[in-house]
């Protein structure tokens, strides 16, 4: 019945779910066709879509022998990204991994068969993915090692913190996600799909990584608090509580909402770099894989802002929400009119 209600409530859902399904998604992500490529890169491609449900169907979608090099650009980073998150690698053994995982792009054998992640497949079949690496043009490889490298250097560094300061916590973001933004505009700007003006300036793709990785930060407090992890900067959340597992306790629920809007208004700032970055794009496929993802998470924010459920469970958008998304930001001008949409929702 509450399904039902939901579905009442939001008709437009019902039908872009339909003409999602029956075909309309093809406009915003083709089928790529994997029958024509290498043994070594169709493994990749299954990797891709066992590790990433949100990113591979526009990664598949993106023009030219771009898609190849963002493929392997994202297994790379998931490998790297699966040794951070590996609880059973001891610290010494993890920071130095971290730090030299760049070299093992330019080693053939290399592999680690230890890991306990559910993404291990990355890290024991690694030969494939370096492989195809040095398959990909110079331009591309450059691009991809120098930010394995500076990537793994921050990641190492914030295993052995936590993240006090919000400078902090922009920090933080800027490695694990910031990078990642840096990195695909150099890509695109090295594919020439792009102007050059997209890959030089960093403060713009940094802030379109940090604007997803502090909306996953936010969303997923409660499942980070279960698996031990803390990722909300102890400058704020110290204002509304002792410890930051407090947040959780059901006689701390108003403080809880208010650390947890303060920590959305801070990702917000963001909005005016995705936007004007955005509209620098010229190329289809660049736009819809990079616009998809910023309406989600302005969506996802507007969805926990003001939301108790944050710290009872998971607060997601709905399927139809997210089909619609998709759909729709396939331009600027309807991208602005999104955010304007959900920041009058907020």
């Amino acid at each position: 019945m509450e399904l039902l209600r939901k579905w009442l409530g939001h008709p437009e859902d019902i039908y872009n779910l339909l003409r999602f399904k029956m075909g309309g998604y093809r406009a915003v992500m083709p089928r790529m066709d994997t029958d024509s490529l290498g043994c070594g890169l169709r493994t990749c491609y299954r990797y891709l879509n066992q590790t990433s449900r949100s990113f591979a169907a526009v990664i598949q979608a993106l023009d030219g022998e771009l898609r190849h090099a963002v493929c392997i650009f994202y297994l790379v980073l998931r490998a790297l990204d699966t040794v951070e998150d590996d609880m059973s690698i001891p610290l010494d053994v993890k920071v130095p991994m971290l730090q030299e995982f760049h070299s093992h792009l330019y080693q053939p054998d290399w592999k680690y068969t230890e890991s306990k992640e559910k993404d291990r497949q990355v890290l024991e079949d690694f030969p494939t993915i370096s492989m195809e690496f040095r398959n990909l043009s110079k331009v591309y490889q450059d691009v991809i090692s120098d930010i394995c490298h500076k990537m793994g250097v921050g990641m190492a560094e914030f295993l052995e913190k936590k993240v006090d300061s919000q400078h902090e916590w922009d920090k933080y973001c800027h490695y694990v996600a910031g990078l990642v933004g840096i990195g695909l505009s150099r890509l695109f700007s090295a594919s020439e799909l792009e102007d050059s003006i997209v890959g030089q300036d960093t403060d713009l793709a940094n802030s379109m990584g940090l604007f997803l990785q502090k909306t996953n930060i936010i969303r997923d407090y409660l499942e980070d608090q279960l698996e031990g992890r803390e990722f909300w900067p102890r400058e704020v959340w110290s204002r509304y509580a002792k410890k930051l597992s407090d947040l959780a306790k059901p006689e701390n629920i108003d403080m809880a909402v208010q650390c947890l809007n303060e920590l959305i208004t801070n990702a917000l700032h963001h909005v005016p770099d995705v936007l004007t970055y955005l509209s620098r794009l010229k190329n289809q496929s660049v736009f819809n894989f990079c616009a998809i993802p910023q309406v989600m998470a302005i969506a996802t924010l507007a969805a926990c802002y003001n939301n108790q459920q944050v710290f009872r469970g998971v607060v997601k958008i709905r399927k139809g929400q997210a089909v619609t998304l998709m759909m729709d930001a396939t331009n600027i001008q309807a991208v602005k009119a999104i955010m304007y949409q959900y920041v009058e929702e907020v």
